[in-house]
Order: C-alpha cells, then sequence, then structure tokens
C-alpha cells in the first residue's frame, strides 16, 4: 500500500437529495470501486451475483421510506451524483445484511476463509490525560477499502452537522456530530440475522449522526425494528458513554452495556447474555477474542492516562498476526477474501478533532483533521436551557 494515500474529504450541504448528488458527483471513482468489490464480496459470500443481491436488499426500501425518508433521498442523490441506480445505491448499504444473512444461513458450512472486523472504544475524561472524551475504533474490511474511504463533512439545517469517516456511497460509519455525539461500532451475526425487513445497519449508523444526546441515540435504536445484529458505541463530550450491542428486532433485542472505570472496549462478540437467539459472532470472527484482550489490556489502567499516542501503540499492536487488532492481509486466502484494518479513527468530542490514518496504523501516522468550525454548530438543546425552562 502507498505511503502517500490520502483519503479524500468531501463536504456536502443543501436538501438531503442536493447532499446525497454533491457527495455522489465527488466520490464517483470510489463509489464504483465499492460496487465492484461488493460485487465480488457477494459471490464469495452468498454465492449470489449482482442482481439476487439486488433483490435481496430491495424489500428494505421500504423499511427505510417509513422511518426515514429522508435518507432514501440522501441515496437517490448519491446514486444519480454517482452515476449509479437508486438499486445499487440501496444494495451498497445493505451490504451488512446482505453478507451477514448469508453467514446465518450457511454457518454449518462456511468456508475457511473468515471475516475479520472492527475493535473500538470509547474512554471518559477520568481515563484520558487532558481529561477529553475519546472514542474511535480500527475499521477492518475486505481490503477493496482501501480505495473506497472517505471523509464525508455535512452541514444540515434542521440538524446537527456531522462528520463520518466510510465507504463511499454509504450513507455514515464511524462519525462525530456538532452536538457533541460520537459513534464507533462493530459487526454482530447472531442466528436471527436472515435479512428481514427493516433498517439496515448502516441507515441506523446515520440516524444515530442526527442525534442530539445519548438517549435520542438509544431511542433510535430501541424505537425502531433493525434488520441485523449490530455493536453501537456512543459517547458525549459531556463525559458519558454507552455500548448498545443489539439482534435484529425491535427494543427487545437491545443490550445495553455501562462503561466500566470509566471506558469500554468492544470487538466483534457480544458481551452480554442473549435471548432467544444465539451469537454466531465467534464463529465467523474468531479473531475478535484476542482483540478484545489486547485492546482491554492496552488501555485498561487508570496509571496510564491515555493519549492520542498511546492509543495509536494499541491499535497497532500484532499480537496473533495478521488476524490481529491491527489487521494484515492473510496471505492464506484467496485475494477476495482478505481483510486489513483500512484506516483507524480517534475522535476528540471536545475538541471536535479526528484523528485519521490512511490505512494500517503501524504503518500511517494519523492525521489531525479539524472542520473549520462545521462541527461548533450548538445544539437547540442547549439554546433553549433557560431559567424559566427548568422551574427546579
Amino acid at each position: 500500500m502507498p505511503e502517500s494515500r490520502r483519503y479524500p474529504r468531501i463536504r456536502v450541504s443543501g436538501s438531503p437529495y442536493e447532499r446525497g448528488r454533491l457527495y455522489g458527483e465527488a466520490a464517483r471513482d470510489r463509489i464504483h470501486h465499492g460496487r465492484a468489490g461488493y460485487e465480488r464480496a457477494f459471490a464469495r459470500a452468498a454465492g449470489w451475483n449482482w442482481e439476487q443481491a439486488v433483490a435481496a436488499a430491495a424489500p428494505l426500501e421500504d423499511a427505510i421510506a417509513a422511518a426515514f425518508p429522508a435518507y432514501v433521498e440522501e441515496m437517490r442523490g448519491i446514486a444519480d451524483g454517482a452515476q449509479l441506480a437508486f438499486a445499487d445505491v440501496l444494495t451498497m448499504n445493505a451490504r451488512t445484511e446482505v453478507m451477514w444473512a448469508a453467514t446465518a444461513r450457511q454457518a454449518a458450512s462456511m468456508r475457511a476463509e473468515h471475516a475479520r472486523e472492527c475493535s473500538s472504544f470509547a474512554l471518559l475524561p477520568s481515563r484520558t490525560a487532558d481529561r477529553h472524551t475519546l472514542v474511535g475504533q480500527n475499521w477492518d474490511w475486505l481490503v477493496h477499502g482501501f480505495e473506497t474511504v472517505v471523509v464525508l463533512e455535512v452541514e444540515q439545517d434542521d440538524a446537527p452537522n456531522y462528520v463520518t469517516v466510510v465507504e463511499a456511497g454509504l450513507l455514515a460509519k464511524t462519525s462525530i456530530n456538532s452536538s457533541g455525539l460520537g459513534i464507533a461500532t462493530n459487526a454482530l451475526v447472531t442466528s436471527a440475522d436472515r435479512g428481514a425487513p427493516g433498517l439496515p445497519y448502516h441507515v441506523v449508523l446515520r440516524a444515530l449522526a442526527d442525534c442530539h444526546t445519548l438517549t435520542d441515540a438509544v431511542d433510535v435504536v430501541q424505537r425502531h425494528w433493525r434488520s441485523s445484529s449490530a455493536n453501537y458505541l456512543l459517547a458525549h463530550r459531556d463525559g458519558t458513554a454507552i455500548n448498545l450491542e443489539t439482534a435484529p428486532g425491535d427494543y427487545s433485542q437491545v443490550y445495553p452495556l455501562l462503561p466500566v472505570d470509566g471506558g469500554s472496549v468492544h470487538t466483534n462478540h457480544f458481551l452480554a447474555p442473549l435471548r432467544e437467539v444465539t451469537d454466531v459472532s465467534v464463529y465467523a470472527m474468531p479473531d475478535s477474542l484476542v482483540r478484545l484482550q489486547r485492546v482491554q489490556d492496552a488501555i485498561a489502567s487508570a496509571a496510564r492516562p491515555a493519549t492520542v499516542d498511546s492509543l495509536r501503540e494499541a491499535l497497532s499492536d500484532h499480537a496473533d498476526y495478521p488476524n490481529s487488532v491491527c489487521c494484515h492481509p492473510d496471505v492464506r486466502t484467496t485475494p477476495e477474501g482478505r481483510w486489513a484494518t483500512v484506516t483507524s479513527v480517534i475522535m476528540d468530542l471536545d475538541d471536535r478533532t479526528i484523528w485519521v490514518s490512511d490505512g494500517n496504523p503501524c504503518r500511517h501516522p494519523y492525521r489531525a483533521l479539524t472542520f473549520d468550525g462545521l462541527l461548533d454548530k450548538p445544539s437547540p438543546l442547549l439554546a433553549s436551557d433557560t431559567a424559566d425552562s427548568h422551574p427546579c
């Protein structure tokens, strides 16, 4: 991988459709690269051609439109800007549902080329050197992701502004917004992941970027029927955090975990006991166990307050290589089945700064990204915080 790689920054504003169109135009080549990568990935994971994947994703549109019609408009804009069919962009945004549904169905006969996913963390002020709230992750994905990552900067009139480090063409991934919310995430998979109609994973991540508070975020995750399992690690610059493990379904399949000693770490298996479903995550992503141990051990000591440098060291760990926290392609697998840490992201919710590695953090030093006031937009909740509104 070239050391000179720089993931592009894209800034958009306007109506949902216009934001999507500008995004699609600016990231057109990367979106097409991502579509081609997913065509190969779906063939490998499910034995499906692109048309079959599109048919599997199509029923999800109604669920998205019922809950968040603006996000459908964003996807229509992305499609037009990228010169693709809307169905292609919908399918890319439902890539988790297509791939993990195949995993759940075929668990008994899966190929030996296991998935590798993400290692995430949140650290509250008691655990950081500057007493800021830090949240982030290593994002591990198929190696075509090196050619698809973008930093999308979004200005909105009626919701928080946000920045998301995301695959080109998808709505959101690892995000920070102007109301102080930070979002990291991990894929999970259970026996219930069958692609049933509901909100796709990446649509939930997009909805979280529109939240002002942690309670808003918990409500979004609980209130809507979700199509797939996922973990949402959420923190706020007021020094709070919560981790939500979820299986497909409604509020009854949400499993909250609170920080321990001011910190949360998560990889790709459930930590809470499940109800009514079976965790398939460790079967699909067996490296999750070692990664959880290594990240927990690296940031566990309150005697060593965390800094960006210490977190880079933790996120560059190579124990259990190549299935390590800093993941590298496994030469024993086919080229289509190779994974790597495509980027490492650390977000300072107080300073409104994101540190991003343009590839594996062991090889690519973080660069600090600031946003010229984009994330300084005040929350309307704070603007209404007056003595009259709080008689107590």
